[in-house]
């Protein structure tokens, strides 16, 4: 019998009898091209290269204020490398050693990405000033010559890989080819790029692209559609680091390089790496209000801390939740120059998995019943939309495509959803990719209302076809105020447009069952003032009898303190009343609300969902109603002193009172600005109520323009309170 000193060992799995090289997944550089490379046969002894064009400087023209980096619009980055963008000319300035001469002279300039480099796998790219330039590929020319100095214009691809490319200048020789030394240098970024016609990323509008590649600082919507709240966020696109976090993010996910021109793939890929669900991906995703061991995602102020800290250690960041996702891959595909923006679905269907139905069980008496009554709502939903051609589509399907990073369902195996174009959604084209079916019914489902009776059996009592995708938001260009696209997604309700929108989807393959509900003659509206946390108030039940009877009605109220996903975390309020309405009347009846009750409930994002449910006596047609009150929360007052110039020193003042009757506990602050601060953040063991805080802070601007400083107060008790302040640079 064998022993396990014995046993044969197996040898971990290798490319090898499948390829001669391994599959290149990875921007690392692998081994150097040799500094010379012999032409079979050379005289014996070191060749005689004095005689030859020599290579003694390379000008990358990479700073901030050189040409590069201000034509390519890459000025903003903070990274010492030449950053340009592909299918536009870019510049470098070769010195030899002595007079270049066209006739006799041959050089050309090498680009290597990864490992084992190949011209046929776009890899390896060499681009001479002689050869003619073919649009659509590679090309170089000689711009001037002064001395020994050449100034050389080279365009790469406009579908060229994206990613950081090592730089040689090769030049021929009688004996063989010599290279430039390794130098990190003058090693190059290439980049999508929204403002060359040829590339796929092509917006063509300056405005839109300024604020969809270029602003680093973002607003998130969120709440309930009829109170719609926004925070703060800083992309952070071009802070130190930040770039070089968005290539790792790839190698992590072994992407092969030769799918990192095409945004349709990054896209796909990169909304599966933001979440941490099944790749150890980015952020790990937690909504159990529960963040012991790692940040709150009501805490965080921006992107910048956790790409860093994800690409310092290769481990998930933890903690995330549906905008958290949203607004890193928006850094990631902004910083890589794919135009993106975070828009917030309110009302949200989940986890539906293209079925357009969501269904609540009531039992005979109007009462909702919980124990049946699986599916939830989520009062919003954020994801992102990028902009890209899509070639893989019927022509019309381009423009913004809608990508999510939330692990919600799986996609192909992995959580991930998109890039699903916008316009199919629209249209109900449900059998184009990637995920359209589950997008539209995010946005389209119906919520069904359904009876059960004693013996089992259950009827329909009410559809309400137009509570999903209520309302679509996301930033208005150049401005900080909210911008509805609804109408990209969906036809106005009721429209014969939305009609054969639904009937498209439903013919290709979507689930819709055809219900007709009772008409109703009993209305329910559910009104209520804004309330601030901690207050009483007064919830106001209108009820419109439109018939020529009388009506009595017992009604149910339920009061619960929900997750923003619609989960019930408890029911704090429940109360019955006999209504009575005489014909065509409209009465109110108000139901006091006091603190205590659902103070001690309340999680993270102070969301009370009210149920209201009853039933008409004289014909036991059961009512139906909802209304979600996000609670108002304090904001932080921010402050900015000092002289608002480039290395010069300032301070941020941060000033808090607590509002509420309760300590707070265990508060944690954060404050960070794009080209003005990192990330600092003080922790305060308690604040008692009426008590105030004052956080200062010095920071010395590091580039000019308009920016903000983002401030955000987290605890277990209290949370999404933030603050800002907005000032402009000068150089």
């Amino acid at each position: 019998m064998s022993t396990p000193e014995t046993r044969p060992q197996h040898s971990q799995a290798t490319h090898t009898g499948r390829s001669n090289i391994p599959s290149v997944s990875s921007n690392a550089e692998g081994e150097d091209i040799p500094e010379f490379e012999p032409f079979g046969l050379h005289p014996r002894g070191r060749p005689n290269l004095r005689d030859f064009l020599d290579v003694w400087d390379m000008n990358m023209l990479k700073t901030r204020d050189e040409i590069n980096k201000k034509e390519h619009r890459t000025h903003l980055y903070n990274n010492d490398n030449l950053i340009v963008r592909r299918g536009q000319q870019f510049q470098i300035k070769i010195t030899f050693n002595r007079e270049y001469n066209p006739a006799k002279d041959k050089f050309w300039v090498e680009f290597l990405i990864g490992r084992y480099p190949q011209g046929n796998k776009g890899t390896y790219v060499a681009v001479s000033p002689n050869q003619d330039q073919t649009d659509g590929q590679w090309g170089a020319r000689v711009l001037g010559s002064e001395g020994s100095i050449v100034t050389l214009g080279i365009t790469p691809a406009p579908d060229c890989i994206v990613g950081k490319f090592r730089l040689y200048v090769a030049v021929m020789t009688p004996y063989g080819i010599r290279r430039t030394r390794r130098d990190p240098q003058t090693d190059t970024y290439i980049l999508f790029n929204p403002w060359a016609p040829d590339d796929s990323v092509y917006m063509g509008k300056d405005g839109e692209i300024e604020e969809y590649v270029l602003n680093e600082a973002g607003i998130i919507y969120f709440g309930e559609a009829s109170e719609v709240e926004s925070r703060p966020w800083n992309f952070g696109q071009f802070e130190y680091g930040v770039l070089d976090a968005c290539l790792f993010i790839m190698d992590k996910a072994q992407m092969p390089l030769t799918g990192r021109g095409n945004p349709v793939k990054v896209s796909r890929v990169a909304s599966a790496m933001v979440n941490a669900k099944d790749d150890d991906g980015v952020i790990v995703g937690n909504w159990s209000g529960d963040y012991l061991y790692g940040v709150a995602p009501t805490a965080w102020t921006g992107s910048v801390e956790i790409l860093l800290n994800y690409a310092s250690g290769g481990m998930p960041v933890c903690y995330g939740q549906c905008w958290v996702f949203a607004a890193v891959f928006n850094t990631f595909l902004r910083c890589l120059g794919i135009p993106a923006r975070v828009v917030t679905n309110f009302f949200s269907a989940h986890d539906n998995d293209g079925n357009l139905k969501t269904d609540a069980i009531v039992d005979e008496d109007g009462k909702l019943d919980r124990n049946l009554t699986k599916d939830s709502v989520w009062n919003y939903h954020c994801w992102n939309e990028c902009w890209m051609t899509r070639s893989d589509l019927p022509e019309g399907f381009g423009g913004w495509q809608a990508v999510d990073a939330t692990p919600q369902e799986t996609s192909d195996g992995m959580y991930r959803c998109g890039p699903a174009s916008v316009h199919a959604i629209k249209q109900g084209r449900v059998y184009l990719p990637f995920d359209t079916p589950f997008v539209f019914a995010e946005v389209n489902s119906d919520v069904v209302y359904w009876k059960r009776k004693k013996d089992g059996t259950q009827e329909v009592v009410k559809v309400d076809p137009h509570h999903m995708g209520k309302m679509i938001l996301t930033k208005e260009v150049g401005r900080d105020e909210s911008k509805d696209v609804t109408d990209l997604y969906k036809f106005p309700e009721g429209s014969e447009e939305e009609r054969l929108a639904t009937e498209a989807a439903v013919a290709y393959g979507l689930k819709k069952a055809e219900i007709e509900a009772p008409v109703t003659e009993v209305d329910i509206a559910v009104n209520v003032q804004d309330v601030q946390l901690g207050s009483d108030f007064i919830l106001a039940l209108e009820f419109k009898n439109k018939t020529p009877h009388p009506r009595t009605m017992v009604i149910h109220v339920s009061g619960n303190i929900v997750y923003y996903t619609g989960v019930t975390h408890a029911e704090f309020k429940s109360l019955t009343k006999q209504v009575t309405v005489k014909p065509g009347e409209t009465k109110t009846v108000d139901v006091e609300v006091k603190s205590q009750e659902y103070l001690s409930h309340l999680v993270e994002q102070a969301m009370l969902n009210f149920f209201i449910t009853g039933r008409v006596n004289e014909t036991n047609q059961i009512l139906t109603a909802q209304r979600v009150l996000t609670l108002q929360v304090p904001k932080l007052t921010v402050k900015v002193s000092g002289i608002p110039r480039v290395n010069e020193q300032m301070f941020v003042t941060v000033e808090f009172t607590n509002p509420v009757k309760f300590n707070l506990d265990n508060v944690n602050m954060r404050m960070e600005g794009a080209g003005l601060l990192r990330t600092k953040v003080k922790n305060y063991r308690i604040i008692p109520p009426n008590s105030s805080l004052t956080w200062t802070e010095s920071f010395v601007p590091s580039r000019p323009g308009r920016s903000k400083i983002i401030v955000s107060l987290d605890c277990n008790t209290l949370r999404q309170v933030y603050g800002q302040a907005e000032l402009s640079i000068d150089p």
